[in-house]
């Protein structure tokens, strides 16, 4: 019977071992760079609570409409008070690239002289035009059109 012994220091396959972790510490290298490419989401302005515009029938208070969606982004006056909450979402499919707008909307509440809630409104761009999201139509007043404009190229930055 023979019995062989490998000297002092040596392995059978030294750089077997060695490569292995190497590929291994590589992989994990490359997919937490790839992690740190994928895309996010900008949420900026008014964020709209779920179920919120529905605790807002027509007739309801100012100081009603205060409690549930808070104070609005900005104020105006046509003919009574009208509260604007405006928000802007956006998206950036790879980190390091330029955000491209998703989605921009203008939730508008009309009270008449009395302070209640006469209409609802929520506003958005389709097909590049101004477009109620609650009546589903497309508005006409000039005087209305004229305050709503500038406030979604106010949020288009593109």
């Amino acid at each position: 019977m023979t019995v062989a012994f490998a000297r002092k220091g040596t392995r059978a396959h030294p750089t077997r071992g060695k490569a292995g972790w190497r590929a291994v510490a590589a992989a994990a290298l490359v997919a937490a760079a790839l992690a740190g490419c994928t895309g996010e989401q900008f949420q900026k302005g008014y964020i709209l609570p779920p179920g919120a515009l529905e605790q807002i029938p027509i007739g309801s208070s100012q100081d009603q409409v205060l409690i549930v969606m808070g104070t609005p982004s900005t104020v105006a006056t046509l003919d009574g008070e009208v509260f604007y909450y405006i928000s802007q979402r956006s998206e950036r499919k790879v980190a390091f690239m330029n955000q491209q707008v998703v989605d921009q909307r203008v939730i508008a509440i009309y009270f008449d002289k009395k302070r209640q809630v006469r209409r609802l409104a929520n506003y958005g761009l389709q097909d590049g035009k101004i477009f109620d999201f609650i009546s589903r139509t497309t508005t006409t007043s000039g005087q209305e059109l004229s305050y709503l404009t500038p406030l979604f190229k106010l949020l288009s930055f593109n």
